[in-house]
């Protein structure tokens, strides 16, 4: 059983008293829109962490049976003690590379990104910080620390930390010279220059005394990140320095700084991007924290799902691992959706209709996998009925929005049809009429089929799957599925010739939604005729969510949502 799962409560009941203790004492740390984009990121490093232990975990043990140069014993406590000694030094250094190269900044700064310092802060972890941070604990595995200790001592390490994030707890005299305290930690997490890339230490901060990296808590710090993420989405969180980092590297004319950027501390320019004259003194006072309005509509809807979403990541925690690959990842993938969703509603970029239908589409993808029959069923046709209604308000050409509100409607008799195997020719039939719809839809303004390339090559691609299948697909099937590879080409290559038209995001998001819809119905096909392997199946109602989402959701101008 993963440890975490019994620490969810605790960490719960802790954060809901410092809650109460800052309203009761007029220092209330939290703020709804922060927190719930903390835990996120914490969900979303849990879940994401049932992957990534068998990289980080797996590569230790590897050197350990290999390359250990004595074998020490898992029962002897002083093994434990060394070993969590030696891996506070190691995660020293962990964490200060973490802050001084870019390629691990781009891991680590998500745990950076929030604007309040509170016990929220300390789950807000990375979920790529495994790729590469498992280098820094190899001595420990040559030295011969069995893993069992290593697993042990890094769960001590990193749950010692919880406590210290916090504004409620002063100076603590002699401890704070010793051990990694609130006061130290809030050092830590400080924008302002004299608390920059201080303070690293996990459980002692003497490593940061005997390093010069040790700064005490004077001035008020202000928290955060330099520049701000103005984003609640974890994903968007997690990636956002890779993309940036990327984007320079692209940007940059010198091949040496092109390489550099990726290894250079965070901030640095290459050089044809430096300004000619240095930038002003940073003022942390400056920067308004980032809290968008939200209606009491859209902030309960997030709350709500966050709950939900505590309580399906212990249930993934315990029982993910012991799933077959294939539905674990597709569990995973429908609750990283979830948590997307719910920073996209916090930050005003989805409506309170079009968060509950990713969640609703999530929950419909996750019960397939799970095998919870009744769930599907009832989660399947929800999901198209809440972008039908999330899509009905929206605003824009009238016979563009008729359409494909149509085309919705379309695909909802689909799904509810298709949830019995002896209803698949007039399910089949419901979805023929939905492409038809979005093709008349998407020829709106610009014709139909205004570029011969895309036609060309979604026509040969329909044409192999469709000679690839036909042997295995009934004879009386055969007429009518032939007509809807035809029809769903057609929308696609349509969907292509209108992004070539307009060469806009919008249209260009839409033509990718069109050919999701074609990569799901394949999965769908080879499932249904070929006989494909079951971890297909496990990619159709994913693909096929994404596919009407993106349609749905860019097909028309987006002003602006209504949280």
């Amino acid at each position: 059983m993963n440890v975490i799962v019994y620490a969810i409560p605790v960490f719960v009941v802790l954060m809901a008293a410092e809650f109460a203790i800052g309203v009761a004492t007029g220092r209330n740390v939290y703020r709804l829109n922060d927190a719930i984009g903390s835990l996120t990121a914490g969900i979303l490093s849990q879940i994401s962490g049932v992957f990534m232990l068998a990289l980080s975990v797996g590569i230790y043990v590897l050197v350990y049976k290999h390359f250990s140069l004595v074998a020490m014993r898992a029962d002897d406590w002083r093994v434990w003690v060394g070993a969590l000694i030696a891996y506070d030094f190691l995660y020293y250094w962990n964490h200060r590379i973490d802050h001084e190269v870019g390629l691990f900044w781009a891991a680590h700064v998500v745990h950076h990104q929030s604007d309040h310092f509170n016990l929220s802060t300390a789950l807000r972890q990375s979920s790529t910080g495994s790729l590469l941070g498992w280098i820094f604990y190899l001595p420990m595995a040559v030295a011969g620390v069995p893993p069992v200790v290593f697993v042990g001592v890094g769960l001590i390490d990193l749950l010692y930390q919880f406590w210290i994030h916090t504004e409620l707890v002063g100076r603590l005299g002699w401890f704070d010279r010793l051990f990694a305290s609130p006061s130290n930690h809030r050092v830590h997490h400080g924008v302002n220059d004299r608390y920059l890339d201080k303070n690293y230490g996990g459980i002692f901060i003497l490593w940061d005394r005997l390093f010069g990296t040790f700064e005490v808590e004077e001035e008020k710090p202000v928290f955060g990140v330099r520049g701000g993420l103005g984003s609640f989405d974890a994903i968007g969180a997690n990636l956002a320095y890779y993309a940036t980092m990327a984007d320079l590297c692209r940007r940059a004319t010198d091949p040496r700084d092109k390489l550099k950027v990726w290894f250079a501390p965070p901030g640095w320019l290459p050089a044809n991007l430096r300004p000619a004259a240095p930038p002003p003194p940073f003022d942390p006072r400056a920067s308004a924290p980032y809290d968008p309005p939200a209606g009491p509509a859209a902030s309960g809807l997030a709350f709500a799902a966050l709950i939900a979403m505590v309580c399906a990541t212990a249930a993934f925690l315990a029982g993910g691992p012991s799933l077959p690959l294939a539905n674990a990842l597709a569990v995973f993938f429908a609750l990283a959706a979830t948590l997307s969703a719910i920073g996209a509603l916090l930050d005003g970029r989805l409506s309170v209709l079009e968060a509950a239908f990713v969640f609703a589409a999530a929950l419909t993808s996750a019960a397939f996998s799970l095998g919870w029959p009744t769930v599907e069923m009832v989660a399947k046709p929800l999901a198209l009925a809440l972008l039908i209604a999330s899509f009905a308000p929206r605003r824009g050409e009238p016979w563009v929005k008729r359409l494909v509100l149509a085309a919705l409607v379309a695909s909802l008799a689909g799904d509810v049809l298709l949830l019995w195997p002896a209803l698949f020719l007039p399910g089949l039939v419901a979805f023929l009429i939905a492409q038809v719809l979005y093709g008349l839809a998407f020829s709106r303004g610009v014709g139909f089929l205004p570029s011969r390339a895309a036609l060309a090559a979604v026509a040969a691609f329909a044409i192999v799957v469709l000679a690839t299948l036909w042997p295995d697909i009934e004879a009386g099937l055969r007429a009518p599925v032939a007509a809807y590879v035809a029809m769903l080409g057609l929308m696609v290559a349509q969907g292509a010739g209108r992004a070539t038209a307009l060469a806009d995001r919008a249209s260009a998001l839409v033509a990718v939604g069109a050919a999701v819809f074609m990569a799901s119905d394949l999965t769908l096909a080879l499932t249904t005729f070929a006989g494909a392997p079951a971890f297909v199946a496990q990619a159709t109602l994913p693909t096929y969510y994404l596919a009407q989402a993106l349609i749905a959701f860019f097909v028309l101008p987006r002003s602006g949502v209504d949280g």
